[in-house]
């Protein structure tokens, strides 16, 4: 019997990737690569564990001109958890995604409320139609929570606070990224910190982040 990737060494362990067995060495060299590996394997929660995002010569700062300090973060830690239980939920929800997706998703949304912030309103969907579907999605579940918040009479959220957050959300995407073609390591943290959608909007969304 031979390894399902390769067709050379023995096989090792069971693929739930390519529904076969599979050598080690194809088990670290395609993961995520070629293979597109469900997050539920035990081989990639392992390699999780010790996998390190890419070296950069510099931090990675995303979006540098957009200042989210500590301050910020603490002050609107419950629309964080909103938006990012949301983006959690989609991606989730949405078939054969990877961090990359995720990540265009991202950016056209800053783009979209950089724009806001000039007082004009041009949606700028990505040309990737899987990340044009997770920014509509997005800008829906937005859209939804602040009618709940005018019917309740709470205060709105500015512009300007989703902006902060969506910035602050891809940094960590940057952070987290692998590399890897089909690298989900960032869905994978969204899933770490953001368990379940709060139902109950920013105003009374659990703290279950700390800055």
């Amino acid at each position: 019997m031979k390894c399902k990737l390769c067709g050379m060494r023995k096989p090792r362990r069971y693929c739930p990737g390519v529904a076969g067995d599979i050598c080690s060495i194809c088990c670290g060299s395609e993961r995520e690569v070629t293979v597109s590996c469900p997050l539920h394997c035990p081989y990639l929660l392992e390699a999780r564990l010790h996998e390190k995002a890419r070296e950069q010569n510099e931090p990675v700062v995303t979006h540098p001109d957009i200042r989210v300090t500590e301050g910020f973060l603490q002050d609107h830690e419950p629309l964080l958890i909103f938006l990012g239980a949301n983006l959690l939920e989609v991606s989730l929800d949405t078939p054969g995604i990877v961090d990359s997706d995720v990540r265009e998703a991202l950016e056209g949304l800053i783009r979209t409320y950089r724009t806001l912030q000039s007082g004009l309103y041009y949606e700028t969907l990505p040309n990737n139609l899987v990340a044009a579907g997770i920014h509509q999605k997005i800008q829906e579940a937005i859209g939804k929570l602040r009618k709940e918040l005018h019917e309740k009479g709470s205060r709105p959220i500015r512009d300007a606070e989703i902006l902060g957050m969506l910035v602050f959300l891809d940094r960590i995407a940057a952070h987290q990224d692998n590399g890897r073609p089909r690298g989900r390591s960032f869905i994978d943290y969204l899933r770490g910190m953001f368990p379940m959608k709060s139902s109950s909007g920013p105003a009374d969304a659990p703290l279950l982040i700390q800055a």
